[in-house]
This record gives structure tokens, C-alpha cells and sequence, in this order.
């Protein structure tokens, strides 16, 4: 299998090691909420902190990809990751320098995640790329997983500063990996002259062109909402399982930060077939299917809070398969519809779209729990989940009426 050859591999345990601290503020919030007496829209504003970070740097490093090597982008990038978390083990004390350390961190992951996937595409034949990139995206959720359950097992040992301290080896593992084993292209001498301008960092005129073609603005706008969902989900998901375990007095099977990263790593045999089922029935077909399954899951699970824990088990893991579902679909669309040209530019306003939906995700969340109730009140948490599906419904009503949908 081509995908176990050559630099996949590798690749893929880097992003594991980058995503390493992604989980490390989920599974730390109820216990930094209560230490620095934050409410849950100040809860939600730290975990969007870290998209900002990744929306300010995405455009520039995805840029630089079609003037440089992606790896040495890659490799700055796991530097910031490093710098953040360790600034949220050794410096963070409330509100303001968290969202300060989440923003790097989250400009680690923008210098990381699509230019990891530029590595990839620039060193792969075209006819075998669609299913490496939906291993490369699918490998999102191993490295999510993980995070839940390093950073729980670490947090159960321990303080949250050590959460943060300990996942910094993550990016460092990351780091070492694409320096070692990833050879560099053509376009790798450190003295090459670079041209930086605003052009470069916001291509708004290649964005203009990428957004022309109908399918390509389809799968970036679906990403948008794909990933407001996801990153929001995954932000509170471990304080749902708190609250709930709390509403009820039934205990999981697991403790809820590992429980929280067992049903993340459903995720990845969900986007690798799914992308397999899009190739058969049509990927924008199978987009709209996945985004309407997935919305009736969040909030029947929303629904669930305080009932038996093997229902909320299995309704968590039934959203946690169907929102990612299309995740690896949606990046496959956008490289394969897009200009060969203006492929690097498509793939930055993809991430910088994706992301930014991750940005609003988080704080929707908890200023709908703090506007409805209390995060200690099921009817503010159906609503708090409502807030995050609907986009990808309204998704779907858009795009059939453009006639995106064939």
C-alpha cells in the first residue's frame, strides 16, 4: 500500500506529534474556570484564542508554500507550538496571558497543519493523492485523541501546569521528525530570495479567483461550518461528560478526559471511509448527508445530559463519527477542484476559512450557555449545541438552492 511508503508515514506521526497540546485546554477548562473564576464565554474565548493565533498566521505560511520548501515553514511552525504550551505551563495566570500562550500556539499549528499537507502533495504522484490526504486529514482525529488522553492521564498525576509542560514534547518530536526524515525539494537553500509582501500574506486577488469556481468555494464554506461544529464540540466536550456524570451521580466507564479522546479517535476510520462512500455516491451529495445526520446527533446528545451513560456514550460517538465524516472529503474537494496555480492560495483560504469557523465555535458556545442558563442546566446546553449545527444546515439549504448539489 503506497501509503505506508515514502514520506506519508512520517508525516503522520508528525501531525501527531503537533496536535499533541491541541485537547490540553479542554481537558484543563473546568479546572482553570474555576481557579481564575471564569465564566463560560471567558472559558470559550480562551479556547478561540488559539484560532485567532492560527488565523493570523495561515495566510502567510500557506503562502510561502509556493515560494519555498514547505518543511521549513513546518519547522518554525513547531517551534511557536512549542513556545506556547510552554507559556501556558510556566507563565499563563488568568484570562489575558492564556489567550496570549493560545495564540501561539494556535500560529504553531497554522505553520504546521496545511503546510504538513503541502509537504505531502508536493512530493506525491497526482493520480495517488486523494486518499494520502485523507489519511493526512484523518490523522487530525489520532492526534485529538491523543491529546484528550495524555493530557488527562497527566492532569490525574498532577497539576494543569504540567498538562501544558508535558505536550510541548509533542512539537518537539515534531520537529526532529521532518528535519530527520523528510528530505528537502528543490527550493530548500536558506539564502534563496523570498518576495513578502501583502500580496503574499492576504492573495486576496487569487483568493477572488479561487472563490470563481463553484466547487471550490462549495467544499471551503462547507469546511467553514464543518470545522465551526467540530471545534466546538471538542472544546467543551469534557465539561459536558462533568456536568452530566454530576446531573445524574451515574459514573462512565472512563474518566471523561479519556473518554473524551476514545470517541475523537472514531473520527479517523469516519473520514477515511467517508472520503471512499464520497467517491461513490459524490462528494457533495455525501457532505449535505453527513452534515444533517451529524446536527440531529449534537443536539439528541445535548438532549441526553443527566440520562444513562451508555446513551450518552453511544449518541457522543455516533457525532463525534458523522461530524468528521466529511472532514477528509471536504479537503480532498478543494485540492482536486482547484487550479493547479492557485492550489497553494486555495489551500490557505481553506484553512483560514476552516479555522476561523473554529474561532467562532468555542465562544458561540459558552455565550449561549451563559445567555440561556448555566452550564449546570441541560436546556442551556441544548441550546449551546443547536448554536453550533445549525450552520451546517443552513449549509446545506444554501448550497441546494445554488445548485451545488449535483
Amino acid at each position: 500500500m503506497s501509503i505506508l511508503k515514502g514520506n506519508t508515514p512520517w508525516m503522520l506521526l508528525a501531525q501527531v506529534g503537533a496536535l499533541l497540546g491541541f485537547a490540553a485546554y479542554a481537558v484543563t477548562l473546568t479546572t482553570l474556570q474555576r481557579e481564575w473564576g471564569l465564566s463560560n464565554f471567558e472559558s470559550g474565548l480562551i479556547a478561540s484564542a488559539f484560532f485567532v493565533g492560527y488565523i493570523a498566521v495561515v495566510p502567510f505560511a500557506t503562502a510561502l508554500t509556493d515560494q519555498m520548501d514547505a518543511r521549513r515553514i513546518y519547522m518554525i511552525g513547531s517551534l511557536f507550538a512549542i513556545t506556547g504550551q510552554l507559556g501556558m505551563g510556566f507563565v499563563a495566570s488568568g484570562f489575558i496571558s492564556a489567550c496570549a500562550c493560545m495564540m501561539v500556539s494556535g500560529a504553531g499549528l497554522a505553520a504546521t497543519y496545511m503546510p504538513g499537507l503541502k509537504i505531502l502533495s508536493d512530493r506525491l504522484i497526482q493520480g495517488e493523492i486523494t486518499r494520502h490526504i485523507s489519511f493526512y486529514t484523518a490523522f487530525f482525529g489520532v492526534g485529538t485523541g491523543l491529546s484528550y488522553v495524555i493530557s488527562g492521564w497527566v492532569l490525574s498525576m498532577g497539576d494543569w501546569h504540567s498538562v501544558y509542560r508535558w505536550v510541548a514534547l509533542g512539537p518537539t518530536t515534531s520537529l526532529l521528525i521532518v528535519l530527520a526524515f523528510i528530505r528537502p525539494t528543490r527550493h530548500s537553500h536558506w539564502q534563496e530570495k523570498i518576495t513578502i509582501d501583502w500580496r503574499n500574506i492576504f492573495p486576496i486577488r487569487k483568493w477572488q479567483q479561487v472563490l470563481q469556481n463553484r466547487n471550490a468555494s462549495g467544499y471551503i464554506l462547507g469546511y467553514t461550518v464543518h470545522s465551526l461544529e467540530l471545534f466546538a464540540s471538542r472544546s467543551w466536550l469534557v465539561a459536558f461528560f462533568i456536568l452530566s456524570t454530576q446531573l445524574s451521580g451515574e459514573q462512565f466507564i472512563l474518566a471523561a478526559t479519556t473518554l473524551a479522546g476514545v470517541i475523537n479517535f472514531f473520527g479517523v476510520p469516519a473520514s477515511i471511509l467517508g472520503n471512499e462512500l464520497a467517491l461513490k455516491v459524490g462528494r457533495q451529495k455525501w457532505v449535505c448527508i453527513v452534515m444533517i445526520t451529524s446536527a440531529i446527533f449534537g443536539v439528541t446528545l445535548a438532549y441526553s445530559m443527566g440520562h444513562a451513560s451508555w446513551l450518552i456514550l453511544m449518541l457522543a460517538i455516533g457525532h463525534a463519527i458523522f461530524i468528521m465524516a466529511d472532514s477528509a472529503t471536504l479537503t480532498a474537494g478543494l485540492v482536486t477542484s482547484a487550479d493547479e496555480k492557485l492550489k497553494g492560495a486555495a489551500m490557505g483560504l481553506h484553512s483560514l476559512m476552516g479555522f476561523g469557523g473554529g474561532l467562532l465555535g468555542p465562544a458561540i458556545f459558552g455565550f449561549v450557555l451563559d445567555l440561556t442558563g448555566s452550564q449546570s442546566d441541560r436546556v442551556s446546553w441544548i441550546w449551546a449545541y443547536a448554536s453550533i449545527v445549525v450552520w451546517g444546515l443552513l449549509f446545506v439549504i444554501y448550497e441546494r438552492r445554488k445548485g451545488w448539489v449535483q
